[in-house]
């Protein structure tokens, strides 16, 4: 299923995802589970992540809930190009979370051989925790159309057997990053695309078009049953 949501402006999706998303965690800690949340970066994400910090979430208990990456820059560990400082400076750190529980992608400063065997350890990382499957994963959207760091006719997008894989080299810098896979991100319960701005629009419209190929357009690999594409009236501009 396929759920498209339409907001004037930037400020009005942020606000509604905010809120949408401290009520999902609320639900399904109500069913007596731990929630596993793969987040991503970019601007409109950082947003959303400030938002959700000065809502008042009392009902959700953060330290009950497990935080996961879909890519990750492989530099140093206090770099501020990682996506994990953003959000933990933006809400981790506001809400208090509990640390154990925050699964960060592998930094270049730890003590992997390389990218690759990094992504190897964070993969094997998400198979030890509960088979690996997600309640939501945040997604962004490049004007490539690629989504977390699965870009256009690169060989990530056909790799069906892993759960992470080291990507190294990345049309956007820095070249090497981390990335959860089609397989890894397709196992969750839900998928959000987070997309603002009219330098989007035509990268949604070929996401959701009726045909097109996963190598154009990496977010069409993204299959999950239940996926929502959360959009400002630019980012939906040309559907």
């Amino acid at each position: 299923m396929t759920d498209l949501k339409r907001y004037p402006d930037a400020a009005g999706l942020v606000s509604a995802v905010a809120e949408a998303f401290v009520a999902r965690l609320a639900e399904v800690q109500a069913e007596g589970r731990v929630p596993s949340v793969a987040l991503t970066g970019g601007t409109i994400a950082d947003e959303i992540y400030r938002a959700v910090a000065a809502l008042d979430s009392s009902a959700v208990d953060w330290t009950q809930v497990d935080f996961w990456w879909g890519d990750e820059r492989y530099v140093a560990a206090d770099s501020s190009d990682r996506n994990d400082r953003g959000v933990g400076r933006d809400l981790l750190d506001v809400v208090g979370v509990d640390a154990l529980r925050v699964h960060a992608m592998p930094a270049a400063d730890e003590s992997h051989a390389d990218v690759h065997a990094a992504a190897d350890a964070y993969g094997e990382a998400v198979r030890s925790s509960g088979g690996g499957a997600f309640d939501l994963v945040l997604l962004g959207l490049g004007p490539d159309g690629h989504v977390a760091s699965l870009f256009p006719d690169h060989p990530q997008l056909d790799v069906d057997d892993a759960i992470a894989l080291g990507v190294t080299d990345s049309p956007k810098p820095p070249p090497e990053r981390i990335t959860l896979t089609f397989a890894a991100l397709n196992r969750t319960r839900a998928v959000w695309f987070l997309v603002s701005g009219d330098g989007k629009a035509d990268a949604v419209a070929r996401a959701l078009a009726d045909v097109g190929s996963v190598h154009d357009t990496p977010a069409r690999g993204i299959t999950a049953p239940d996926r929502t594409w959360w959009l400002d009236e630019a980012a939906a501009s040309k559907l």
